[in-house]
């Protein structure tokens, strides 16, 4: 079949009542199918199941640092645990603080304490008149629902395949002193899958904020989610940050949740040595210190970098046919009509995709009324309006393959039926 652009009204028409049928059949198998969020998949999950009987009582007591991981202290972490995140994020030790099961907590918390105490000294966020974020797009909702909670204004940054639209950023933070952060996803990003190129890390690196206290908030949650052997390599934004002397201005998080248990990991926060003293003052009014023994479980269950990466490659091995599964739908069935296009990465949790302009919404509704839940259009974009009503942010993980075949089908039966609709009226409107 060719594309639909090139085809008449009248056989638009014959062909949206051809696909209506099909779409009634769906209908009538009373699906329900899920693929809303990045969520594990139970097999996923079996993969750490041995972590839950590794540890002993006798082994809370850690001879090393003659501390117990069942009692008070270590505020900012276990040695081991910070250790494990320093291998995973190529940092030192000392500039990482261990938190509870989820990185967003850390976030948040973050945002929250530059909010009410200021960072490094400077004026709180909450005492000013105006605070902003740069939020690269498509993007992470959370994120963005950070940012609104607390009021910050949100200023969208447009993607290609290096990352953020660098001269835009460098144009905005060096001239606005408002602006006091940026959200970025830098390795297999958030929802398109892209990482940032080693120019785009580098002028990160060198920016000059206007304001003194601008963050770039570093989310790497999928440093370590490769889908094959072929990995995508994301420069160290600590080592370019010290050949510029701005080390305070980053930022990093990550966790375990999707690589262990995605409601009992552990997380971690990275920074300089000012920032990591900064964060220490305000938890220490916060909290004991978070979960030991979990960090501790964590750590036994992976005694090496090694062991890691097994472990990383026995979920690849779930997750990589879902993800072909996916794309070879998109490529057989939407490719040839010339109705999309589509992210293909080579790790993370997520496929982009992007419909005509103007079809997304209406996607999102037939596929519901089918019986396939998908992300909310518009939750990859600030405020959750996409300027362009067309992204859709596609999580093939947590169903089965067979569901997940199923729930393609109906995905890609929505995007004729919306995109022939969308063809038919501006047609419509032209004749």
């Amino acid at each position: 079949m060719s594309f639909y652009s090139k085809m008449s009204a009248a056989e638009l028409e014959r062909e949206l009542l051809d696909l209506n049928q099909k779409y009634s059949k769906f209908k009538g198998m009373n699906l329900s199918l899920n693929m809303a969020r990045g969520k594990p998949s139970p097999e996923q999950l079996e993969l750490s199941a041995d972590m839950l009987k590794n540890l002993e009582y006798s082994q809370l007591f850690r001879p090393e640092s003659k501390i117990n991981a069942g009692n008070y202290g270590e505020l900012t972490g276990i040695f081991e645990a910070k250790k494990f995140f320093a291998d995973i994020l190529e940092v030192s030790p000392n500039l990482v603080i261990v938190g509870g099961n989820s990185s967003l907590n850390l976030m948040y918390n973050y945002v929250a304490m530059a909010m009410q105490f200021g960072i490094l000294g400077n004026t709180p966020w909450n005492k000013l008149e105006k605070v902003k974020f740069l939020c690269p797009v498509p993007g992470y909702d959370r994120h963005f629902a950070i940012c609104e909670l607390f009021n910050i204004e949100m200023i969208n940054i447009d993607m290609d395949e290096s990352g953020p639209k660098m001269d835009r950023v460098k144009k905005i933070v060096e001239s606005d002193p408002a602006v006091k952060g940026i959200w970025c996803v830098p390795k297999y990003s958030n929802p398109t899958g892209i990482t940032y190129s080693d120019s785009v890390v580098r002028q990160f690196a060198a920016l000059k904020p206007a304001a003194k206290d601008f963050r770039i908030l570093w989310d790497n949650a999928y440093v370590v989610h490769h889908l094959s052997d072929k990995h995508d390599i994301l420069l160290n934004i600590f080592d370019e940050c010290k050949k510029n002397e701005s080390e305070d201005m980053v930022i990093e998080f990550c966790s375990t949740s999707k690589i262990t248990f995605a409601g009992g990991g552990i997380s971690a926060l990275a920074g300089s040595a000012a920032n990591i003293d900064d964060i220490t003052k305000i938890m220490s009014k916060q909290t004991i210190g978070y979960d030991k023994i979990n960090q501790l479980r964590h750590c036994i269950f992976f005694p090496s970098v090694e062991k890691l990466r097994n472990h990383m490659s026995a979920h690849a091995k779930i997750l990589k046919p879902k993800f072909d599964l996916v794309i070879e739908n998109l490529e057989k069935q939407i490719k040839p009509l010339g109705i999309g296009d589509w992210t293909n990465p080579n790790g993370g949790y997520f496929i982009s995709f992007n419909s005509l302009e103007g079809c997304g919404k209406r996607i999102y509704e037939l596929c519901k009324g089918a019986g396939v839940v998908l992300t909310n259009i518009g939750a990859t974009y600030p405020y959750g309006l996409d300027p362009k009503n067309k992204n859709i942010r596609i999580a093939p993980t947590f169903p089965s393959t067979d569901e997940l075949k199923m729930a393609m089908d109906v995905f890609c039966l929505c995007v004729k039926i919306a995109s022939v609709e969308s063809l038919i009226s501006k047609k419509k409107d032209t004749e």
